[in-house]
């Protein structure tokens, strides 16, 4: 019984994906801050980059585990998987694919660059979380263009549209209105 509980949570077929985590640790951390009376955005501003590197290492667990595959490739740097995987039936010949996994993870980490660097020169306190929404939604749905393990069903705009992209856009706004509100309030940053 515990196996097939664990089995709805783990494993390429299903379970916990990364922006309702995203969502959910975001709430938690409000909940926190309130509770210990933190600065939110300050808060927030600490953790993006962390969030950014932690993503590097879960998207090489990705590649580890066969999941968030890419889509066909004949480029250089393709990569096959054992058979029985989705891309190599058994007794058959493995589909070269992107490896997304690997992708998102190079972007992720220049991103958590990115975030280091800016969280040493933000204007206002919840500018480097704004700026990790903003710029996540659009790594990711740039890298979801090569993903290939989403079932038919699951693609939108004649193949063009994942449900990441759809959260994506959304998590996209959320980061703009953020950025512009926070930006407006000019939260006061100590000197």
């Amino acid at each position: 019984m515990r196996g097939a509980a664990l089995g709805n949570v783990h494993g390429p077929k299903g379970g916990l994906v990364y922006y309702g985590g995203l969502i959910g640790a975001s709430l938690a951390c409000i909940l926190y801050a309130r509770i210990r009376k933190l600065g939110l955005w300050k808060l927030a501003d600490v953790l993006a980059p962390s969030i950014a590197l932690g993503y590097v290492f879960g998207r090489i667990g990705c590649l580890m585990n066969g999941c968030c595959y890419g889509r066909a490739c004949d480029l250089p740097w393709h990569i096959s998987y054992p058979a029985g995987h989705p891309t190599h039936p058994v007794g058959g010949v493995a589909t070269p694919v992107h490896p997304t996994q690997i992708y998102e993870s190079l972007l992720s980490l220049c991103l958590y660059g990115g975030l280091a660097w800016l969280y040493r020169r933000k204007k206002f306190d919840g500018q480097v979380f704004a700026t990790y929404l903003v710029s996540y939604a659009i790594l990711r749905s740039f890298v979801e263009l090569f993903r290939g393990d989403y079932p038919e069903y699951q693609h939108f705009l004649g193949g063009w549209a994942t449900p990441a992209q759809f959260v994506s856009i959304g998590i996209l706004v959320a980061g703009l209105i953020m950025f512009w509100l926070l930006h407006r309030q000019k939260v006061a940053i100590p000197k």
